[in-house]
């Protein structure tokens, strides 16, 4: 059997209809994907998934979505302003700008974005004749300097001057401080409390790579948890291992999973640790953190903004400690389709299925009728309209039904329904499992409750 890697995962994306280059018709923009038809069905699935499991079937969680806009305080009383920057070198002969700290990873000495410009700049000129130009392949770079990621606007700049610019978000979780005040005013929680939100962040990366991995625009999957001081290990124990499991019950195997704990702690941070999932090609890199920030951020914004942050509880004020958890949504995206993509040998010919766990698969059945003739389509579009209003179907007609069934194979569809010429004389269809590839005859009348049982 032949390897899967990236490659061929990502090829498949675009010829299926699941993610497209952005802005492909005038050559791309690095750093930016569109999710396509099949794409945007799967990534609702799954941010649906987290929505019901950390939202919706929780007591003490609270949803937000706010806006990407912020006033610019917010990114000084956050750092990013002043310390959210990469260790950036360009190559001297092609002008190619890579991240010193992932150039000295691939060569095995240890860095990351944390350490300050000299420790990181003194160990990329130690290791310089080691590291070589992504581009052209030279080992000439300039000096390690520190690049700040936040992308400017002129939002509500009229002057040209932008003495005071408004940025895009750095990091999501933003908002959900910015609303913690007006959580506790409008729904009284009682600590410990948790808020959650799905949002929009953009990082002016240096080198945008690996597919949906590094990208300039991406999405966030973010809880804050609001809890009292130093009341923090139990709890983050009790939510790493919440996380663990939410990834699992997404469908990920465990033995492509595996916690990383950070070895460089912010000075604020009291914790952190990673969930990796292990990729074709790329290997183990992260695809959530989680992480024990103490009391930093409202602290921060309580002196920023001069409004009082403090949570009272019984006449005693304090400022809660926050665990946080983040995870990236494209990358558990690529995780999925990662964890699904299978290539099997059936009668001398590869073929390539997406095994996905049956509630994130983007098309629930496929309604095939064997022929493109009336006394086909006919019974086969009232099946269709019948049953589109409990899944998400696909009616396709094109080709042969060997061709046909392949297709939906390869994008995933657990349940294909035929509808032959016996159908005509039985009232009954042939139903198709994508797995096993068995086939089952199964009445129309019972057709409904057969799909629901197994697509629950």
């Amino acid at each position: 059997m032949a390897e899967i890697t990236m490659e061929k995962i990502i090829s498949w994306a675009k010829r299926r209809g699941f993610v497209f280059q952005g802005s492909e018709i005038y050559g791309g923009l690095g750093g930016a994907y569109d999710f396509g038809p099949l794409g945007v069905e799967l990534l609702n699935n799954i941010k649906a998934f987290w929505w019901k499991k950390v939202v919706q079937d929780r007591e003490d969680y609270y949803g937000l979505d706010t806006a990407i806009f912020r006033h610019p305080r917010v990114w000084e009383a956050s750092g990013h302003t002043t310390g959210f920057s990469d260790p950036m070198a360009e190559c001297k002969n092609c002008n190619t700008r890579v991240r010193a700290d992932k150039e000295l990873i691939k060569i095995g000495v240890t860095a990351d974005e944390k350490m300050s410009e000299e420790e990181i700049g003194k160990l990329f000129k130690e290791n310089l004749g080691k590291i070589k130009c992504v581009k052209c392949g030279k080992s000439d770079f300039t000096d390690v300097r520190k690049f700040n990621l936040l992308i400017k606007s002129n939002y509500g700049d009229f002057t040209t001057k932008n003495t005071e610019p408004v940025y895009l978000p750095g990091e999501a979780c933003q908002g959900i401080y910015l609303n913690y005040k007006n959580t506790l005013d409008s729904m009284h929680p009682k600590i410990p409390f948790g808020i959650a939100q799905i949002g929009k962040a953009f990082r002016n990366e240096i080198s945008p790579r690996n597919f949906l991995f590094r990208c300039r625009e991406f999405e966030q999957a973010d809880t804050q948890y609001f809890i009292r001081p130093n009341e923090n290990k139990d709890k983050y124990e009790e939510i790493k291992q919440e996380r663990w499991k939410w990834h699992m019950d997404l469908g990920l195997s465990e033995k492509n999973l595996r916690w990383k704990q950070h070895e460089n702690l912010v000075f604020y941070a009291s914790d952190a640790w990673d969930i990796e999932y292990n990729f074709p090609t790329y290997g183990f890199d992260e695809i959530e953190g989680v992480h024990d920030r103490t009391d930093y951020d409202l602290t921060q914004h309580t002196k920023f903004s001069g409004v009082d942050l403090s949570y009272n509880e019984d006449g005693k004020k304090f400022i809660p400690w926050i665990l946080e958890t983040s995870m990236g949504v494209g990358r558990v995206f690529l995780a999925v389709i990662s964890e699904a993509y299978v290539e099997e040998e059936v009668k001398d010919e590869t073929r390539t299925v997406l095994k996905f766990p049956k509630h994130l698969a983007p098309i629930k059945v496929a309604i095939l009728p064997l022929s493109k003739k009336d006394e086909l389509s006919k019974p086969a579009r009232e099946i269709f309209e019948n049953l589109k209003d409990h899944f998400v179907c696909q009616y396709d007609e094109t080709q042969s039904i060997g061709k046909r069934y392949r297709r939906q194979d390869e994008i995933g569809t657990p349940y294909c329904v035929t509808v032959d010429f016996d159908t005509l004389n039985d009232n009954a269809v042939t139903v198709r499992d994508r797995d096993t590839m068995k086939q089952e005859r199964i009445d129309i009348k019972e057709l409904l409750g057969y799909l629901q049982d197994r697509l629950k």
